[in-house]
């Protein structure tokens, strides 16, 4: 039986991707070599680190003034990093917007290192909803949001007006819906949402912002570092960088960003739309900052929880349980997710009966 897969990352990615992944493995560009044994100074790999980075400035429509990396450490690294490279060795101040379990990780390992400010939250009613009426000074070193919260299935429709650099984590949402990449100076996701296994994590940044902090950087904290040596200070997480260029090549191959979104926005629509009409369930997030990657639920009678559990996993339906923080389920549907399993979902809980 096939499986549908709603888990929240590793996730699921395009059919094509794990076809020519795995050929790689055995026999990358037909050289007679694995993927996983070639140098990472070769020719061979050097041309896919260049197009990985250049195939994300293409559909982020940035300029060069922007540089790509491909990093180790994941999203959690970069949560010292940002500091680390943005936030002024003297008096240093950020200010963050608390919209989750990702961002209080942000925020923790910032106060390390300077002052931060909380501007918004909506932990007080356990991430429920985006915060909206808040304001960022310009005094600030930087202002810090999360785009999409995996866990409590928000996401941010829209960005503030800031004076200062703004940062977004946008591991759960990266290439999901159509953005102005260039407002933001630094971006940073996970890659194992919707761009590859995990394993490496993608940071855009903004050249001009870096060496600015008057801060002795260890050196594989330092953005200037990595650029300057082209994502290759040290070994890159080979496999997960090739992997991630053949998801984004199958993005910009089936009508890039847009595309992806309105597929996005049908898929979501239809979950939403049962949740919100079957009795059965309702739904975790606010309405008007429901991710479009991320749908979060519950059943309106606890009771029915194994009768349920019962149901979607005989329709071959995976890694539907949501966060232990939260409880209930998550459906994640990433760029990969097609519409045809979220109507096996839908239909089983049209058809429960309880």
């Amino acid at each position: 039986m096939k499986k549908h897969n709603f888990s929240a990352g590793p996730c699921i990615l395009p059919e094509e991707v794990f076809q020519k992944s795995a050929e790689a493995i055995l026999d990358f560009n037909g050289i007679g070599l694995s993927l996983l044994e070639i140098s990472h100074r070769s020719k061979d790999f050097v041309a896919v680190m260049d197009e990985a980075r250049t195939i994300v400035k293409r559909l982020m429509n940035l300029n060069d003034e922007y540089e790509v990396l491909y990093l180790g450490g994941g999203a959690s690294l970069q949560f010292a990093m940002v500091p680390f490279n943005l936030m002024n060795a003297e008096n240093g101040k950020a200010a963050y917007l608390d919209t989750g379990t990702w961002a209080a990780g942000a925020i923790k390992e910032a106060k390390k290192l300077g002052q931060v400010d909380i501007v918004g939250s909506s932990k007080a009613e356990n991430y429920t909803f985006i915060p909206k009426d808040y304001a960022v000074g310009n005094d600030y070193d930087y202002f810090h949001c999360t785009s999409n919260n995996t866990i409590y299935g928000t996401q941010m429709k829209a960005f503030p007006k800031v004076d200062t650099r703004m940062v977004c984590d946008m591991s759960s949402d990266i290439f999901s819906r159509v953005i102005d990449f260039s407002q933001f100076d630094l971006i940073y996701a996970g890659a194992q949402k919707n761009m590859g296994p995990a394993g490496t994590v993608l940071v855009v940044v903004k050249k001009e912002i870096l060496g600015k902090t008057g801060r002795d950087i260890p050196s594989y904290l330092d953005y200037s570092l990595h650029i300057a040596k082209e994502s290759m200070y040290n070994t890159p997480p080979v496999f997960p960088v090739y992997a991630s260029l053949l998801t984004l090549q199958h993005l910009e191959n089936n009508g890039g960003i847009a595309a992806a979104e309105q597929r996005n926005i049908a898929k979501a629509e239809l979950l939403y739309n049962e949740i919100d009409a079957n009795p059965l369930f309702e739904g975790f997030a606010q309405k008007e900052d429901r991710s479009l990657m991320n749908v979060s639920f519950r059943l309106t009678d606890d009771a029915l929880k194994e009768t349920f559990d019962a149901a979607w996993k005989d329709a071959g339906i995976s890694g539907l349980n949501g966060h232990r923080s939260v409880g209930g389920y998550r459906a994640s549907i990433y760029n990969a997710m097609p519409i045809e399993s979220v109507k096996v979902l839908v239909d089983v809980m049209k058809n429960f009966k309880p």
